[in-house]
C-alpha cells in the first residue's frame, strides 16, 4: 500500500500562495499599466495645450488669457509630476510582486520535486512488494510441483 505524501498540506499551501502571488502580480501589472496610460495622457494633453498656447500667442492674446493658459499648464505639470510618482511607486510594487511570485514558484517547484521523488520511491516499494509476492507464489507453486512429482514417483 502506498504511503501518502506527508508534505501534501504544505504543497497545497504553496500552490495557494503561488496562485495568490500570480493574481497579485497581475493586479500590480495592471495598476502600473493604468498609471503609465494616465501619465501618457497627461503628457499628450500638456503638449496639445502648449501647442494651442503658442498658436494663440502668435495670433495675439490678452494678458489674462495668457496667464490662464500658463496657470493651467502649471497645474498640468503638477499633475504630471504627481502621476510620475504614482508610476514610480507602481513599478516598485510590480518588482516586489515579481519577487514574491518568483519565491512562491521556487517553493512550489521544490514541493513538486519532493512529491515526484516520493511517488518514485512508492512505485519502487510497490514493485518490490509485487515481486516478493510473485516470488512467493512461484516458490509455493514450484514446491507443490516437486511434492506432487515425489508422490508420483513413490
Amino acid at each position: 500500500m502506498t504511503k501518502p505524501f506527508t508534505l501534501q498540506p504544505l504543497m497545497n499551501l504553496a500552490q495557494h500562495q503561488s496562485e495568490s502571488a500570480t493574481r497579485e502580480l497581475g493586479q500590480r501589472n495592471k495598476q502600473q499599466h493604468d498609471a503609465q496610460e494616465k501619465l501618457d495622457m497627461l503628457q499628450r494633453f500638456r503638449s496639445d495645450y502648449q501647442t494651442r498656447l503658442q498658436t494663440s500667442a502668435q495670433s495675439g492674446m490678452d494678458p489674462a488669457t495668457l496667464r490662464n493658459f500658463q496657470e493651467f499648464i502649471n497645474k498640468l505639470d503638477e499633475a504630471i509630476a504627481q502621476q510620475s510618482k504614482v508610476l514610480a511607486q507602481s513599478k516598485i510594487a510590480v518588482q516586489a510582486g515579481r519577487g514574491e511570485f518568483d519565491s512562491t514558484q521556487r517553493k512550489l517547484k521544490s514541493f513538486t520535486t519532493l512529491q515526484e521523488r516520493h511517488l518514485e520511491v512508492q512505485k519502487r516499494v510497490e514493485a518490490k512488494s509485487e515481486q516478493r509476492i510473485l516470488d512467493e507464489h512461484t516458490g509455493r507453486f514450484t514446491a507443490r510441483r516437486m511434492l506432487l512429482a515425489e508422490d508420483q514417483n513413490d
